[in-house]
């Protein structure tokens, strides 16, 4: 299966396409005339975004300010098109290159047999916060990104922000309101996704 590395990328942004309610999520990477797009849920674009911030947070208290850790030009640009998905997401991955000083996220397709998540690791020992293997598994497309620090700290702010612009919550009970209709737990008692 293919591997979709972009070392630097030209552009790399979260975006989504379609209605706040109906949005589907991208991650896209841009580079050397190539265009790679991925599919995943919110969720993990919100927590990429928070893993990116901390692993950050982690370089600094270990090695002190990374060369690259400039703030980049922040992207408020349009997904580039076409978007054609190349595949859905399943684990997320993110890793530290001291040697490079570059901030590694690794997307692997979903694993129809098993579950995915986002995987965090440190490796105390070699003083290098490493969190995937080298080699791309066999079976799974991946798209491996590097980065700057001030290129990730640009790409969580821009990945935040996206999240953020979705339906606004209920302030009585914290789910989505939708135009088409809300029923609030808080105000009726009544919640179709709990049955006692």
């Amino acid at each position: 299966m293919p591997v979709f590395q972009f070392n630097p990328p030209e552009r790399f942004i979260a975006g989504t396409v379609g209605q706040p309610g109906e949005r589907t999520f991208f991650l896209q990477a841009v580079g050397e005339g190539r265009i790679t797009s991925v599919v995943l849920e919110k969720a993990q674009v919100e927590a990429l975004a928070g893993r990116i911030e901390e692993l950050l947070e982690e370089v600094h208290r270990r090695f002190g300010a990374p060369p690259g850790d400039e703030t980049a030009p922040e992207d408020d640009g349009p997904l580039e098109q076409p978007i054609e998905q190349d595949f859905r997401v399943g684990t997320l991955a993110l890793a530290w290159d001291a040697e490079a000083a570059r901030v590694i996220i690794e997307a692997q397709e979903l694993d129809e047999s098993g579950p995915d998540e986002l995987v965090e690791d440190e490796d105390e020992e070699d003083e290098e916060l490493e969190v995937f293997a080298e080699e791309a598994p066999a079976h799974r497309d991946v798209l491996r990104v590097y980065l700057t620090p001030g290129e990730a700290r640009s790409f969580a702010g821009r990945a935040l922000k996206v999240v953020s612009a979705g339906r606004p919550d209920c302030p009585l009970c914290g789910r989505p309101l939708d135009p088409a209709g809300h029923i609030c737990a808080r105000q009726n008692g009544y919640r179709p996704d709990r049955l006692v």
